[in-house]
């Protein structure tokens, strides 16, 4: 039987940048990825925002991941040439009682570390972007976006570099970790077992799947999954914005935003649409509910402009009716497995996060 030092499952943009760091800190790295490619799910379907920090409870995993996150990615995204854009975000007030909540909005963003924000009268914000109806608005600086294959290429060119091994098509089928040592089992099409010091469970919508295959591992410490479907429509009408717009937040939701990408084509989304099993199609029908929320802040709107665009699944922890969750990333101190780390719960704002993600995961690792 085969032995390696680490096992990376999954080869989406946390497991490239996990397989990157552990190699770049000397140790012998397998990632096994059931999918044909790289970020292939959650990772190659979202909308490839640089996330400032904003919104996330203070002191949560996922606040301070953003936070220190947002500049690694930005360093990264300079020293290796990755296409990126800090182009900033607006947060638009439509009336006087929204304008009410930006300054708890600024307040709760500088209680994660976020203290670039910019309070801006109606007047400032549209000599921003001209085609903006907004009452008042919140100017992130920090926001921005990027090409997520890129970077993703990026990270798995200095992985393979450093000596990491790739094999897709090749699920985890089970594992058992016994004495230091975790025996994996792997299918596919040249099915494999071979043992690892150290295995990090970074499979995304899959990672509650796999903990459940690792013996040994207590079943309570696992938290249930549930799929949040985020759906995306393009715009046939060129937006002139150079920011991206996101109306103040609602209950259970940021609202339907609007993003760029690299090439500075719109799109808007995404909505929350719960379901049960795996379905990445997406309705024209939920247009319509776009239209009235993106009227709001960009009223010349056309009909019919909104195509189908693309969705994704947030790997979603808690049920529908809790608002928000956090990452939750256990190592062995919290379940009793040695060289076992789980991510479960990694969705946006992932991508930003990675890799302080990384970091965090080598420091649980003790490398």
């Amino acid at each position: 039987m085969d032995r390696v030092d680490c096992v990376v499952v999954g080869a989406g943009v946390v497991g490239l940048a996990v397989a990157r760091r552990l190699a770049h800190a000397g140790r012998e790295v397998i990632v096994l990825e059931s999918e044909e490619a790289i970020g292939t799910a959650t990772s190659s379907r979202n909308s490839e925002v640089i996330h400032a920090g904003i919104y996330y409870r203070a002191g949560s995993w996922m606040a301070r991941m953003c936070v220190s996150g947002k500049h690694a990615l930005y360093r990264y995204c300079q020293d290796h040439g990755i296409p990126h854009k800090n182009c900033g975000k607006l947060i638009v007030a439509s009336n006087p009682k929204e304008t009410e909540k930006l300054q708890s909005i600024k307040a709760h963003a500088e209680a994660n570390g976020v203290l670039d924000m910019q309070m801006l009268s109606g007047e400032a914000a549209r000599a921003l972007e001209p085609a903006l109806a907004c009452d008042a608005a919140l100017l992130s600086p920090s926001t921005g976006i990027i090409d997520s294959h890129s970077y993703m290429l990026s990270l798995r060119g200095e992985a393979e570099a450093a000596g990491t091994f790739f094999a897709f098509h090749t699920p985890i089928l089970r594992a058992k970790a016994a004495g230091g040592v975790i025996e994996i089992e792997a299918g596919g099409e040249a099915p494999m077992t071979l043992q690892c010091g150290l295995l990090v469970n970074a499979a995304g919508l899959s990672a509650t799947t796999v903990a459940r295959n690792v013996d040994g591992m207590p079943l309570e410490r696992i938290p249930p999954a549930y799929l949040a479907k985020g759906n995306y429509f393009s715009c046939s009408a060129r937006a002139p914005f150079s920011h991206l717009i996101y109306p103040v937040p609602e209950p259970g939701g940021l609202g339907v935003h609007l993003t760029l990408d690299m090439a500075g084509q719109a799109r808007f989304g995404p909505d929350v649409e719960w379901i049960e099993q795996i379905d990445y199609a997406v309705d024209p029908a939920r247009a319509e509910r776009f239209y009235p929320a993106i009227r709001k802040y960009w009223p010349t709107l056309p009909d019919g402009a909104l195509m189908p665009s693309y969705s994704g699944i947030r790997p979603k922890i808690v049920p529908p009716a809790v608002a928000t969750q956090d990452f939750l990333m256990q190592g062995p101190r919290d379940h009793g497995v040695e060289g076992l780390i789980n991510l479960f719960g990694i969705e946006s704002p992932g991508l930003t996060s990675s890799l302080a993600i990384a970091d965090h995961v080598a420091e649980l690792a003790n490398v």
